[in-house]
């Protein structure tokens, strides 16, 4: 019998952009355009270089993300997607993603062109749908702009699109925020991703922070709340802690990384987890090409991980999703025992937190991914003390502590 195919996500991150946003933290450069074709010329390769490393593996999802990736021009794309496809088995429904600003995204036959290449799924950054609030994190598209843009995928029969929104915004409101939902719910997207602000530092943003009207913890905590209920009573389902989606249009891309799937990256700046080793490489679109084209060194930072030692990660991602954490796997998988989180669950439960969703399944309400971040450290503290007992006993020769 055939032995099935590993399933690989590959991430290509393109750092180029046209103007930087005030918040973006990602490493993304405006006014490079002249490094575009080498760019290019060096993914192909670093694609093709690492295609025998995944001869045993099935491509199923394949994201270009950035910096703007529609930046990069029609041709561009389809170069670097041939090059995907030329090196490495790409599942029949491979979900094929474009990340895009809705100025770069206008023109219905260059997004025809692109679907007809390949992609599959397009999402927009649109953030909101005030000119005012969308100027204010430096932004360079209107909401005009958005319509036009989902008004084109439309006609270039993309049926599986996207859009971004953003609340905390310097003097965003409930009702600003209530009518940004409403817009991007009338142009009927497939899939809306809500993300708080958050201030990095570093960032133009940051920087102003004091001379900006921002929303504090409550006024956070109700916009997303209302985002929840808001896009539920539409038929999105929240599969994550910001990400909502029609029935069979969850990312299946963005949930490698919440489950712990495999996945290689190329660019500079961007990350992987392949092969039991996670490494990432420099954000540094000279390095990148020199280290590519020329035989130059590629700053890579890298940690082997066996899949048994990643039992953190599984608690802290999983209870980002609506699927949350299984007793049974976890124990099966990373050697440790459950019933250490089973006290915090069962409190998490009864102040409205959590749920047993099935028999030996916890998940995190909408309540509780408010709290996520204390409720996670918690349950990652108790089990570093459970390890550290269990260590303290066997160096004594007591192997039968119990919890």
């Amino acid at each position: 019998m055939k032995k099935a195919s590993l399933p690989l996500g590959l991430y290509i991150h393109v750092p180029f952009c046209r103007r930087k946003c005030a918040y973006c933290d990602f490493y993304s450069l405006p006014g490079q355009e002249g490094a575009m074709d080498d760019y290019v010329r060096a993914v192909c390769a670093h694609l093709a270089e690492v295609a025998p490393s995944a001869a045993a593996h099935q491509v199923d999802t394949v994201y270009f993300g950035g910096g703007t990736p529609s930046y990069l021009g029609v041709h561009r794309l389809k170069t670097v997607l041939a090059a995907v496809q030329k090196h490495y088995r790409l599942s029949k429904d491979a979900e094929i993603t474009l990340e895009a600003n809705p100025d770069s995204a206008g023109d219905w036959k260059d997004l025809r062109t692109l679907r007809r290449a390949g992609f599959s799924r397009l999402s927009l950054g649109m953030q909101s749908a005030l000119d005012s609030e969308l100027r204010a994190i430096g932004r360079i598209h209107t909401f005009d702009q958005v319509s036009q843009a989902v008004e084109a995928a439309r006609k270039a029969k993309f049926k599986n699109l996207s859009l971004d929104l953003m609340y905390g915004l310097p003097d965003q409101t409930q009702e600003t925020f209530s009518a940004s939902l409403r817009a991007a719910a009338s142009l009927s997207p497939e899939h809306i991703s809500c993300y708080g602000l958050k201030l990095e530092e570093n960032t133009p943003l940051y920087a102003r922070r004091a001379n900006l009207c921002l929303a504090d913890d409550d006024l956070q905590a109700d916009l997303y709340l209302s985002a929840v209920s808001f896009l539920s009573n539409l038929g999105y389902e929240q599969y994550e802690i910001s990400n909502f989606a029609r029935p069979g249009f969850a990312s299946r891309h963005n949930l490698k990384y919440w489950t712990l799937g495999e996945y290689a990256g190329f660019g500079p700046g961007a990350h992987s987890d392949f092969g039991g080793v996670r490494y990432s490489f420099a954000p540094d679109l000279t390095v990148y090409i020199n280290g590519m084209l020329h035989g130059g060194t590629l700053k890579i930072e890298s940690e082997t991980l066996p899949e048994w030692t990643r039992d953190t990660e599984y608690i802290m991602l999983g209870l980002r999703t609506a699927a949350g954490i299984e007793a049974r796997h976890y124990e099966n998988t990373y050697r440790q025992r459950f019933s250490v989180f089973l006290p915090l669950l069962e409190r998490y439960a009864r102040e409205g937190w959590a749920t047993e969703a099935a028999p030996g399944r916890w998940r995190l309400t909408v309540q509780g991914f408010l709290r996520s971040n204390a409720l996670i450290g918690e349950l990652l503290s108790a089990l570093a003390e459970d390890k550290r007992r269990r260590l303290e006993a066997a160096a004594r020769g007591d192997f039968l502590i119990r919890p």
